[in-house]
């Protein structure tokens, strides 16, 4: 029976998603306001589009794997686990990643940015 209950316990450590330690993109804000809304969501993806004012940020948050798009770029102080540095994203980036990844950033430019994240379900 111990053999049993162990083996369970190995195979409900990788059977399940990660859970979240953080909030995720449409939970974390900006000093308590929203940054980010739902623009369509089914059954395989939410799509969010967020934007961010100068001064604007989004606090400490992590993403499950998506996809990004920049509308509208601008410069970000980012802080994740590498560190932290300023960075001027142009409209028309994308990126992905396919692990789950936390960060903050906070916009230090003098205008308005949007992104738009594609998240896989």
């Amino acid at each position: 029976m111990k053999k049993l209950s162990v083996f369970l316990f190995c195979i409900s450590l990788f059977s399940c998603k990660e859970k979240a330690t953080l909030p995720d993109p449409l939970q974390a804000g900006w000093e308590g306001e929203s940054v980010c809304e739902i623009v369509h969501e089914d059954k395989e993806v939410r799509v969010l589009k967020c934007t961010f004012a100068p001064g604007v940020g989004h606090e400490k948050h992590e993403h499950q794997p998506h996809f990004g798009y920049t509308l509208k770029g601008g410069t970000f102080k980012i802080t994740d686990a590498n560190g932290t540095k300023t960075i001027n994203v142009k409209a028309g980036t994308s990126w992905s990643k396919d692990t789950v990844t936390q960060h903050e950033v906070l916009n230090v430019g003098d205008s308005t940015s949007v992104y738009l994240i594609v998240e896989y379900k």
